[in-house]
């Protein structure tokens, strides 16, 4: 599963007991597929909140993990970057709300818009706020914001090709300071409703 990394690739201790990855896979797709359903179903005026991140994610992964709408409490690496501490993910967490709901409001041409979304997701996936799924929840709540703006959900990746390689060597970069090529895939992607 080298280029399915935005599934589960191992099985995690989960509540139903399960080992077979691609049947945790699929849990976990019907999983984010209801999140996804719930956000769209979302008030269009609805600021962001904790309560609302925690509320997406426990969505998405509750019916197999009891991590699920809980802020991380362990430290994790992910490839070779190390998110902030777990004793600063609440504070962080609460700078990105203030931050993007101030973004969000105040976008109004379709650069702001494009720079919201890269924020959005980037400091979401850079702040690590849970155990396990950041990549999906970001995506989830970057299409929320796409919504908001009168932008259909974008993808920034499949699953094929080498679409992943592309999509993870830009938010490396971003982790330099160069979010050119995130805002490029991002660009690519936007296209309204």
């Amino acid at each position: 599963m080298d280029d399915e990394t935005s599934w589960t690739t191992s099985p995690d201790e989960n509540k139903l007991y399960l080992t077979d990855k691609n049947l945790i896979n699929e849990f976990e797709a019907k999983g984010i597929a209801t999140a996804e359903l719930f956000v769209f179903g979302l008030d269009s005026d609805l600021p962001f909140s904790t309560q609302l991140l925690l509320a997406i994610h426990s969505v998405a992964f509750s019916e197999l993990y009891d991590w699920a709408g809980k802020w991380r409490t362990t430290q994790v690496v992910v490839g070779q970057f190390t998110p902030p501490e777990p004793t600063m993910v609440l504070q962080l967490m609460y700078q990105f709300i203030d931050n993007l709901n101030y973004k969000i409001n105040n976008s109004k041409t379709s650069q702001e818009h494009l720079d919201c979304l890269t924020y959005a997701h980037y400091e979401f996936i850079r702040i690590h706020p849970f155990n396990n799924g950041n990549g999906r929840t970001g995506r989830i709540i970057m299409n929320l914001i796409a919504l908001k703006f009168g932008y259909r959900p974008l993808e920034l990746y499949h699953r094929e090709g080498d679409s992943r390689k592309v999509y993870i060597d830009a938010m490396k970069l971003a982790d330099k300071g160069n979010f050119e090529p995130l805002k490029t895939l991002i660009r690519k992607e936007l296209s309204p409703f």
